[in-house]
This record gives C-alpha cells, sequence and structure tokens, in this order.
C-alpha cells in the first residue's frame, strides 16, 4: 500500500509514538516505524482495527495498556484524525462508537499530550536541556514539605520514591543453603554423593544460614488530620512493592484495609484507582487502637514472620481508648523485630508529643522519625540497613528525650 497521499499519516502516528513515551511507555524509534509500515500493511477499516494495529505494536506490558487506551481517545477523537485517515484510505467511513474514559492513567496520557501541544508539530528535533540550576532545584525539592508541594512537584517526587535505593539488610533465617564455603557439615548432600560412587568415596560437603531480605509491614493512617499526606504515602508505598521485596500494606482509618494485593499492579495509577475503590474510610475519623488491634488479632501471626519491620505512619491522634491503644501497641512490637513510627508532626521544630495518644504509644516503638520529605523518606531507607538496638533510640525532636530506655516528655 502506497503511503498518505497527504503525508500526514506517518506523522501523525510518530507525533502520538511521542506523547506514549513522555506518558511512560517503552517506546523507541524502531516501534514507531514498525507501527507506520503495519498500518500501512494492514490498513484501517474502523477505529477499531486502527486501535489494536497501534497497540499490538507499541504496548509490550500489561501495564502500559490503560495508559495508551487513555492517550489514543484523547489524542485522535480530539483531532478527528482517524475519521480523516478513514474517509482517505477507505470509500465510506464507518461509524464510530466511543468507548468510557478509564480513570488510571488517564491523567498521565492527558499531561504528556497537554506538554505536546505546547510545542509546535513542525518542529520535532531534540531540545538540550541546561542543567545549571537542576543542583539547587532538587535541593528545595527533596527538602519541602509535601503539603506544601504543587501537582508537578508531587509527580517529581513520586519519581524520586521509585529510585530510592533500598538498604541490603539481609536477616539470617532457621533454612540453610549449600555452600561449598560453608561452616556446617551437610550430611544429606554427603550421602546423595556417595549413592554416585555405592559408598566408596563420601566426600564432605557443607551447608550455610540461608539470608533474605526481612518482609516490611506497613501501617498507614489515612484519617482526616493525614489527608494532605495520604496520597503520597501511597505512591511511597507503590515504590517499595516494586523493589522486590515482601511488602504488606495496610491503611486504617476507623477500620483496617489490606491494601498489598492492589499495590503490586505495576502502573500506579492503576494501583491507587484500585486501592481507592478498596478504601472505605478515606479522610474520617482516627481509631488507631482498634485499627492496630484487628491487625494483631488477623493479620500479624501471617505477615510478622521471619524479623518483619513494621512502619507505622500516623500523628498519633487517638480519639478513642488510651489502654486499648497502648496495650495493642505493646503487643505490636513484641510480635515484629523492630517498629519504627513515622510521624509527619514532626516537621515542626517545637514540636512536642503532648496528646495523650502519642505518649501511649511512644514507649512501644524502637524508632521516631519525620515522614513529611523526600529527604526523610530517603533517611529512613537508609536506617533500614542498620538494625536499632533495644533498649530503643529515636530520632528526638526538641523536648522530647530518652532516659533508660523509656520516653518521657521534659517539663
Amino acid at each position: 500500500m502506497a503511503a498518505d497521499p497527504n503525508g500526514k499519516l506517518a506523522d501523525n502516528i510518530v507525533y502520538f509514538a511521542r506523547a506514549l513515551r513522555k506518558a511512560g511507555l517503552r517506546v523507541g524509534p524502531g516501534s514507531v516505524a514498525d507501527a507506520v509500515s503495519a498500518v500501512l500493511a494492514a490498513g484501517i477499516s474502523s477505529r477499531e482495527d486502527f486501535y489494536w494495529t497501534l497497540h499490538a505494536v507499541l504496548v509490550n506490558r500489561h501495564e502500559d495498556h490503560t495508559v495508551f487506551d487513555s492517550a489514543f481517545h484523547m489524542f485522535w477523537k480530539s483531532r478527528g484524525l482517524v475519521e480523516k485517515l478513514l474517509a482517505m484510505l477507505s470509500p465510506v467511513a464507518p461509524a464510530t462508537k466511543e468507548k468510557e474514559k478509564p480513570a488510571a492513567g488517564e491523567k498521565r496520557a492527558s499531561d504528556a499530550l497537554m506538554g505536546q501541544e505546547e510545542n509546535d508539530r513542525s518542529k520535532w528535533e531534540e531540545i538540550e536541556i541546561d542543567a545549571r540550576f537542576s543542583l539547587s532545584a532538587n535541593e528545595v525539592l527533596r527538602s519541602k514539605d509535601f503539603a506544601q508541594m504543587s501537582a508537578d512537584e508531587i509527580i517529581a517526587a513520586q519519581r524520586a520514591m521509585a529510585e530510592l535505593v533500598m538498604p541490603r539488610d539481609m536477616v539470617k533465617t532457621r533454612r540453610f543453603r549449600t555452600d561449598p564455603r560453608g561452616s556446617r557439615i551437610d550430611p544429606r548432600a554427603m550421602m546423595r554423593t556417595g549413592l554416585r560412587t555405592g559408598g566408596d568415596i563420601i566426600l564432605p560437603r557443607f551447608r550455610s544460614t540461608r539470608e533474605i531480605h526481612p518482609p516490611l509491614v506497613i501501617l498507614a493512617d489515612i484519617s482526616g488530620s493525614m489527608s494532605q499526606y495520604s496520597r503520597i504515602f501511597l505512591h511511597f508505598l507503590h515504590a517499595l512493592a516494586e523493589k522486590r521485596r515482601r511488602v504488606h500494606s495496610f491503611v486504617f482509618g476507623t477500620r483496617l484495609t489490606n491494601l498489598t494485593r492492589q499495590l503490586r499492579h505495576r502502573d500506579p495509577d492503576e494501583a491507587l484507582a484500585d486501592c481507592a475503590a478498596a478504601v472505605q474510610d478515606w479522610s474520617g475519623g482516627t481509631r488507631i487502637g482498634e485499627a492496630i488491634g484487628t491487625f494483631n488479632r488477623l493479620w500479624s501471626r501471617r505477615v510478622l514472620g521471619q524479623g518483619a519491620v513494621v512502619l507505622l505512619i500516623t500523628d498519633g491522634l487517638e480519639r478513642d481508648d488510651i489502654e486499648t491503644l497502648s496495650r495493642e501497641m505493646e503487643r505490636l512490637h513484641k510480635s515484629c523485630r523492630r517498629l519504627v513510627w513515622l510521624n509527619p508532626l514532626l516537621r515542626y521544630s517545637e514540636f512536642q508529643p503532648r496528646a495523650r495518644g502519642m505518649q501511649a504509644m511512644l514507649p512501644h516503638v524502637d524508632e521516631l522519625r519525620p515522614v513529611h520529605s523526600l529527604n526523610s523518606l530517603a533517611d529512613l531507607c537508609s536506617a533500614l540497613g542498620q538494625d536499632a538496638p533495644r533498649p530503643r533510640t529515636v530520632m528526638q525532636p526538641k523536648g522530647l528525650a530518652v532516659a533508660h530506655g523509656r520516653h518521657h516528655i521534659e517539663p
């Protein structure tokens, strides 16, 4: 089939592929050339045929389907280009039927297309970026409070979270693995090798203790007082789940919700859309003690094995029974290897934990850390590689001290 007589078919596909690449899809020059060739070879008799022809070439991962779908409908619908191509390549243009736009991935696709609109379509040369001021801007972003970030800064912060480096915090298990340099004799391996020679020669075999990454269990507060941080914390949980570690994620307001399965989606927008559908108590009240008690009864024995580390993300503003909170915190602390309390209120230099809920929680945590900026998250990732000894150590805000392994408030 000959090329488009007006020379616009290949140009529009290239322009569309650039928008997909900006939205995060892995679309290279070779894929763009293959897409143009595929459309010219297969032809387009309908919008659906054109959709799936481009989809077969430009989408290589399951998690990219949602972004492609949103970008396709916004790009080609806004310009009516499919109808024009159908008119040029087919004598009769068939009627089209619009599909509903999915929520997940739509924002990334629209941002990519809006960014493309600002540039002249006839000028596709690569622009060299001036990075003379990038260092200082990066430092400001990393130290800026999440609650004070603009929409663009939050997107940049989400990308930075995906690049966080987790420590190699290996812990020993009760199981063993074959190791030629191990310090223990492996009798079973010796007997297996002896069978090959009929028992005439039995050579020594060794083994060593198997080491694994300890599971990470996150309990995140999504109540009204934490609403400014809830969504960015979900992105942080999704980034942790992408580090090929065992991560169990729970959120709570007035009830406990397990989001481990939802956050396993590779695409962050799709993962957060599933989380929003699963959680029923967004920005509501706070029942920390009841939520932790539910976790202790239903989930602790399932997920707190093999030296698990618990990250408790909350401001500690409990409104229910304080005795219940203290009792459930003590049980949680005894069930895990390490309990780290991440409190965004530590961003204030004059912060003092005077609330009754905070005072009930403090004696049962190993560390108290801020969690309001990228720098605090990076410090957390570094600290996870250093096993906190007991009695407990705490990142001390002004007015908080440690005495004999117990926390108290300075007068």
